[in-house]
């Protein structure tokens, strides 16, 4: 399971600092230099959680942060604001204008850390769960085991990957691209139109899991034009 991390800060030993650090406790990190960068990589690559300076050029991390939370889309992104300025009042400005946690510099990578797993343990309960379950299917991500409706299902390493991640966020629409990234990994040239082979034998074989004959509810939903969500169940 690869939990993807922004962090966006101008100063470059910080910026190696946070990412050597995120890194040895097992999170993808993607890097920002400036505000404006962040804000264009946080809507490319969508990161389960921002981690971002105050002050910063072109635009600041509180200007980032009221950006972010005044979109619908990233309006429950968690952000944890990082600041040389200590002073209570800064503290206070930092949480109103929606930052989830305020860190002073300098601080401790240990702590930072476990920041950091708090807050995705409160924003993302499904990430810190060996089970994950939705309607009536679940995933043993110990086992590697899956079952529909208390039958099991038999999927391929691939259809695997695709169920995890989209259990781990159900109702978050997916674009290809993003499904690539997060299954196949950066850097790999895969079609786009490969997700589509993927999700059609992942569909068919959470819709055979049935011993009676009959067809379950469709789980995986296409958004014409974006890509792909586990939602509420519609009929095939």
């Amino acid at each position: 399971m690869s939990i993807r991390i922004l962090v966006a800060d101008d100063e470059p030993n910080q910026l190696e600092l946070l990412t050597f650090n995120l890194v040895q406790a097992d999170y993808e990190v993607i890097r920002a230099e400036d505000g404006r960068q962040a804000l264009d990589m946080i809507e490319e690559h969508r990161p389960d959680l921002v981690i971002i300076d105050w002050m910063m050029p072109h635009m600041s991390g509180i200007d980032v942060c009221r950006t972010l939370r005044a979109r619908s889309e990233t309006r429950q992104l968690p952000i944890i604001m990082l600041s040389a300025r200590g002073e209570e009042g800064d503290r206070t400005l930092g949480l109103d204008i929606g930052a989830d946690d305020y860190i002073s510099k300098p601080f401790s990578p240990r702590e930072l850390i476990s920041r950091v797993r708090a807050l995705l343990r409160r924003a993302h309960p499904s990430l810190s769960d060996e089970v994950l379950e939705f309607h009536d299917l679940t995933f043993n991500q110990t086992t590697m085991e899956v079952t529909r409706g208390g039958h099991t299902v038999t999927l391929g390493p691939k259809e695997s990957r695709l169920l995890v991640t989209l259990m781990e966020r159900p109702g978050r629409v997916f674009s290809r691209a993003q499904l690539l990234d997060l299954v196949w990994g950066h850097g790999v040239y895969v079609e786009e139109r490969t997700v589509d082979v993927h999700i059609s034998r992942l569909r068919k074989a959470l819709n055979s899991a049935s011993e009676d004959g009959a067809v379950p509810a469709n789980l995986i939903h296409s958004i014409r034009g974006s890509g792909y969500a586990l939602r509420t169940p519609e009929r095939s």
